[in-house]
């Protein structure tokens, strides 16, 4: 077995179970005990554990983001739920921006079986995942490109997103706290997610279950400023009530779509946003209609 498949594999027991065993994981991976623990020096000087007398367990901040690899590897069966619950969030026609990372690639990946409208990404990964699906016009931003995730950021990206006014948009992150709100590892893509989140009518972050309550080191913005949160497990219960304290949605597995409303559905047991969440007074399906109304000349007055 490959180091980064360990890691991947290591870091997903870590999140699930709080403190790992050496001798265990060295039985479960058939490796030796030695081997777990250069990997578990290896994670600790990335910041996504801590090294304790036996094993090893989880920690709260994070210093450095796992590489794409076993970013890409790991929590894929969780990342893919969260990928179909964003996908069914969506209502034909609507513009959509989608951001960068592992989890947005498989928001992409839903909506290119089913989904007619526009999307908009910064993500090259997210718009290979779309170029032959039909009924959807992709628009792909310029910017600065990091390797891996293949995510584009800067200038050229923000100026783009600032032209651009979307029903609903789909935030990738590095953590989502109760205190910390949304953080991420890309200081210049934290830029870029402040401009598509002032700009659409509904945000949404996507986090698997091994980000809730992490803090990674950029901010984005306060829970006050997100939509909600599409994660594959119910979240921990301080964050959950942080989120809907501040009139966010959260989402998770379980939580059916009932009927109509918000972006499309609106689910049991989740706080609906207030009126002007995002900034706007009405559901994100109208949100790019009525701009284009007014840019023709027939806006309210």
């Amino acid at each position: 077995m490959l180091s980064v498949e360990r890691h991947a594999l290591i870091s997903q027991a870590i999140q699930e179970g709080r403190v790992v065993s050496t001798a265990e994981l060295a039985d479960t991976l058939r490796v030796s005990a030695e081997t777990i623990r250069r990997d578990f020096a290896e994670l600790e000087a990335k910041g996504l554990l801590v090294r304790v007398r036996g094993g090893a367990t989880r920690t709260d901040h994070l210093s450095n983001e796992p590489s794409f690899g076993e970013r890409f590897g790991a929590a894929a069966e969780a990342k893919s739920v969260i990928g179909k619950l964003a996908a069914g969030l969506v209502r034909p026609g609507q513009t959509v921006v989608i951001d960068v990372g592992t989890t947005a690639m498989h928001v992409a990946r839903a909506l290119a079986g089913n989904f007619t409208g526009v999307v908009l990404t910064c993500s090259v990964l997210a718009a290979n995942e779309l170029a032959e699906a039909t009924g959807i016009e992709v628009h792909l931003s310029a910017g600065r490109m990091r390797r891996g995730d293949l995510a584009l950021s800067g200038p050229l990206a923000q100026r783009f997103f600032e032209d651009v006014y979307a029903d609903v948009a789909f935030l990738g992150s590095g953590g989502v706290h109760d205190e910390a709100g949304l953080t991420d590892f890309h200081l210049d893509e934290c830029h870029v997610r402040r401009v598509i989140m002032r700009n659409s009518a509904m945000t949404y972050v996507l986090a698997d279950s091994s980000k809730l309550q992490r803090v990674a080191p950029y901010r984005v913005a306060p829970l006050e400023q997100t939509g909600g949160l599409i994660t594959d497990r119910q979240p921990p219960g301080e964050l959950t009530r942080a989120l809907t304290g501040a009139g966010g949605r959260v989402i998770w597995p379980g939580h059916l779509p009932d009927d109509a409303g918000g972006t499309g559905r609106r689910y049991e047991s989740i706080a609906p946003g207030p009126a002007d969440r995002g900034g706007h007074d009405r559901h994100p399906g109208d949100r790019a209609g009525d701009l284009r109304h007014q840019a023709d000349g027939g806006g309210r007055r």
